[in-house]
């Protein structure tokens, strides 16, 4: 017996050394009970100085945040963690057209619920959303503008206008994410490289609309991700350029039936069809149409595509997990 108690003991101390740790591990813990003095993840972005040059982390427990979450341009190196994708939630339910508590109608750029304008931030299991609605126009749930931002396992969710990459040429690293959305849902003017997340489409529609400026060599690019639709879908495309000189570039993604066979949109515009920068590689799937797509996009060979490597890309910037 006595044998018995003590191992339940050593089982119990060792639970509670464990959970210490791993609340060691962080420099805040944002939580909706009374387990963490923080209930809201701006109260802590708040305490973190301007200018700060030392990482900070915070570790963000399962529940509904509805809030507006801003990491400021002056302060960097800031790890948001959640605890798990699926319930750890950002959430706030702006649109384009709503006025602010200042009177302020807002648009595309100041709607979002989390908006990222520090460089070297990166987010871990969180969902980012905004569940305007299906009809609401532009609702955006993250934006983000600072430079060299990287997101593993986190979801966007939301309908028209859902992930804005509004820095001029920054560049930002998705990995295992969720994305959805009706049009034009993952849009911007940033280097974005996506690997191996799912881009799911609610409308028939577009996927991207990129905007990148004609002297950034990249603007999206997609690496073994799977894209979906809702099941009744079947005229969805995968970008129309926002500006002239857009680039989306596919490689070895799975593309689903919603794809319309020609691939690409030109905005109502033919004259975007001399600048657009569009290309696939290796596209399968039932919407992969290689023959078929607009004789204005690419389709690139192994060797090109092979080049586009995360440096070739990025540069000196190597994203990861911290």
């Amino acid at each position: 017996m006595k044998k018995i108690i003590f191992s339940i003991v050593s089982v119990g101390l060792f639970v509670v050394a464990f959970s210490q740790s791993a609340k060691s591990k962080y420099d805040y813990t944002v939580a909706k009970d009374n387990s963490s003095k923080y209930h809201s993840i701006q109260e802590v972005l708040n305490l973190i100085p301007s200018g700060n040059k030392k990482p900070v982390s915070v570790f963000i427990k399962n529940g509904v945040y509805n809030e507006v979450v801003t990491v400021d341009a002056s302060k960097s190196n800031i790890l948001l963690v959640g605890e798990d994708e699926n319930n750890t939630i950002i959430r706030y339910d702006n649109h384009s057209g709503v006025r602010d508590a200042n009177g302020d109608t807002l648009n595309t750029w100041t709607c979002a619920s989390a908006f990222i304008y520090g460089n070297d931030f990166q987010a871990q299991h969180i969902s980012f959303s905004n569940q305007a609605g299906f009809n609401a126009g532009q609702a955006v749930a993250l934006r983000v503008e600072g430079n060299r931002a990287s997101f593993f396992n986190c979801k966007m969710l939301g309908f028209q206008d859902v992930l804005f990459l509004s820095g001029n040429g920054v560049k930002h690293y998705f990995q295992d994410c969720y994305i959805e959305g009706t049009t034009d849902f993952i849009f911007g003017a940033a280097t974005a490289l996506f690997e191996n997340c799912l881009i799911h489409s609610k409308k028939n529609s577009h996927v991207t609309a990129a905007s990148t400026n004609s002297i950034i060599p990249f603007g999206f690019v997609f690496k073994n991700c799977k894209l979906t639709g809702d099941t009744s879908l079947n005229k969805v495309s995968l970008g129309r350029p926002w500006s002239p000189t857009a680039s989306v570039t596919y490689i070895n993604c799975w593309i689903g039936k919603h794809i319309v066979e020609e691939g690409w949109n030109n905005w109502k515009n033919p004259a975007n069809e001399l600048t657009a920068r569009y290309s696939e590689y290796n596209s399968t799937g039932p919407g992969a149409n290689p023959t078929k797509r607009v004789p204005w996009s690419k389709q690139l060979t192994q060797e090109q595509a092979e080049a586009l490597t995360t440096s070739k890309i990025f540069g000196v910037w190597q994203p990861i997990r911290k």
